[in-house]
């Protein structure tokens, strides 16, 4: 076999390869959480003032929201698919967790500069830290070996976060919505949902701090207690 014909057939291997590796890692599940990734930069371009579509009638607002929606919905659907499928896999439990950080992060960033009356600096550096403290205990305590599970604040954080984005890019356009006598206060819907999801997320950060530290308390208490025995075994054993 002459060279070229060894390179050729070794390459055609690893493409074989990688193809196979590529089936099994990007599945559904985590083709979905690449797509919520994707949509990060579409969102940040839409928020910005190079976007040549801004109309008088909130279009911009109205196409950033729907966007923000749709990669919300697929933050659940994403785990669900992967459950039911039965295909939870390494790279889908690396991309998850970072792709919900990155829209997070992206959306906070981007509505300080492009709402700045509602989302404050200080907010925002809130949430953020935030979620890289919960990120830091989530790889600390996975490398102790246990999990923390989500609490039911976690859960409720995600909800009054995704309420207070959506309705922090509306009140860029609209104060308040009027449909006959009803009558919605954007704007004051979305600073009462920033500051109620600075509240909800230091609260939950506080609970899951507090679950973290007795799992570390017992690991601990538990590392003891095997030391103690195999002290005890040695000293029995010696004449």
């Amino acid at each position: 076999m002459t060279p070229a014909c060894f390179c050729s057939a070794i390459m055609k291997l690893s493409r074989r390869r990688l193809s196979r590796l590529y089936a099994t890692r990007m599945n559904l599940p985590n083709s979905i959480s690449m797509s919520r990734i994707v949509m990060i930069p579409l969102l940040l371009w839409i928020l910005s003032s190079h976007f040549p579509w801004r109309g008088q009638h909130g279009e911009q607002e109205i196409l950033a929201s729907v966007l923000f929606i749709l990669a919300s919905i697929t933050d659940g659907l994403d785990g669900y698919l992967a459950r039911k499928r039965k295909q939870i896999t390494t790279m889908g439990m690396l991309l998850d967790p970072i792709a919900d950080k990155i829209m997070v992060t992206s959306a906070l960033v981007a509505l300080v500069a492009y709402n700045p009356q509602v989302v404050k600096v200080w907010i925002a550096v809130v949430i953020i830290g935030r979620e890289f403290l919960i990120s830091g205990l989530r790889s600390i305590a996975s490398s102790e070996g246990f999990t923390i599970q989500a609490s039911e604040l976690g859960k409720l954080k995600t909800v009054v976060q995704i309420v207070s984005v959506v309705s922090a890019i509306l009140a860029h356009h609209w104060d308040r919505w009027q449909f006959g006598v009803l009558i919605f206060p954007v704007k004051w819907i979305a600073i009462a949902a920033i500051y109620f999801t600075v509240l909800v997320s230091s609260i939950s950060a506080i609970d899951y701090f507090a679950g973290f530290w007795k799992q570390i308390d017992r690991a601990s208490k538990e590392r003891r207690k095997k030391s103690f025995v195999l002290t005890r075994r040695k000293s029995t054993g010696t004449p």
